[in-house]
């Protein structure tokens, strides 16, 4: 299989991650048109042998950064839910709603490895490359990402106890 063919297998992944980090169905779409572009262009730079998918993500990861830079003092994200393949009951949507908004919640960085590896599957050591961090960063942002995702879906505090004023 050609690098062409192989990128082109990569595009639903690399549109489900933009989808996530962008939180808008357009600016996903042209974080992937930005990404292919760039990727195509420092082909050459890619070692044969090693994880095209991890390279792509990479490469996905640093034009996301540099959009971000960009475009500061902030980045206006979206409230609309993905796209469903089949119509959920009312309960299983406003979950999804509720998770999709806690994670948009996340600091960016927390975000960025909390989608690496639950949502594309990548293990410690393939997120750390893709983002250029050390594993054990990658091990203490996600710890951190689950906790606050599951304080901020429990209604909790971080920490997940009450404290009770007496």
């Amino acid at each position: 299989m050609s690098d062409a063919d192989s990128i082109v297998g990569l595009i639903p992944r690399l549109r489900r991650y933009a989808r996530a980090l962008a939180g808008d169905k357009a600016a996903a779409d042209d974080l992937v048109q930005d990404t292919l572009e760039r990727a195509w262009a420092k082909l050459h730079l890619y070692r044969r042998g090693t994880d095209l998918r991890a390279w792509m993500f990479t490469v996905m990861h640093n034009v996301f950064v540099n959009q971000l830079r960009a475009s500061r003092p902030g980045v206006q994200l979206e409230d609309d839910l993905p796209e469903l393949s089949r119509p959920a009951r009312e309960t299983e949507s406003l979950e999804l709603r509720d998770l999709d908004r806690a994670i948009r919640r996340l600091p960016p960085e927390q975000r960025e490895v909390l989608l690496l590896v639950v949502l594309e599957d990548m293990s410690y050591d393939e997120a750390a490359r893709t983002l250029g961090i050390p594993i054990g960063t990658v091990m203490s942002r996600l710890a951190r990402a689950r906790e606050k995702l599951r304080s901020m879906l429990s209604g909790l505090p971080p920490g997940g106890k009450l404290h009770v004023i007496k």
